[in-house]
């Protein structure tokens, strides 16, 4: 079973971060990683139980993976596991907590755990998994982290106009 902690600096304050990566709005204008993802409720972001839908891009294309959320605090800690089996993934868990360490950077800390199938290739299988999973990820976060500091007080004013008005039915608030 792969698992592995990884920190990233972030160019902006916690609660921004966590937007930009849980309000699919932001998501799909930085994510590389995913051609699409939504809330199967139809909400803008997850919530405690909600049910997401992930579908790969790029070298990643033909992966599809469904997610419930067991935890959804913003702006601090979002974490789900895999609904079901993606291959080559037959576990999947992961988890981002975020923390500000001055008014304008935070810390994404995102934890990890997997493990890949058929079992009888694992010992293959995952090792090389892990590799691609932790490149991307690196990858993924590093994009990120290039979104927010040109787009952190976009998503400020954003959140601005979210609290000026009541969220719709199903929506987490800002």
């Amino acid at each position: 079973m792969a698992h592995q902690k990884m920190i990233f600096p972030m160019p902006a304050r916690a609660d921004l971060v966590f937007d930009a990566f849980h309000y699919h709005e932001w998501r799909r204008q930085w994510d590389s990683l995913v051609r699409r993802t939504r809330v199967e409720n139809g909400a803008p972001c997850p919530s405690v139980g909600a049910i997401t839908e992930n579908l790969g891009a790029g070298a990643l294309r033909a992966l599809a993976m469904r997610t419930q959320f067991v935890s959804y605090d913003r702006p601090v800690v979002a974490a789900a596991s895999m609904v079901g089996q993606s291959f080559p993934f037959t576990k999947w868990a992961a988890s981002m907590r975020h923390q500000d360490v001055s008014p304008s950077q935070s810390l994404l800390i995102y934890t990890y755990t997997f493990q890949v199938g058929p079992a009888p290739l694992r010992f293959v299988l995952e090792p090389l998994v892990e590799w691609v999973f932790v490149r991307k990820t690196r990858q993924r976060f590093q994009r990120l982290a290039q979104f927010l500091a040109s787009h952190a007080a976009d998503i400020a004013d954003w959140q601005q106009e979210r609290r000026a008005k009541p969220p719709a039915s199903g929506e987490a608030e800002a």
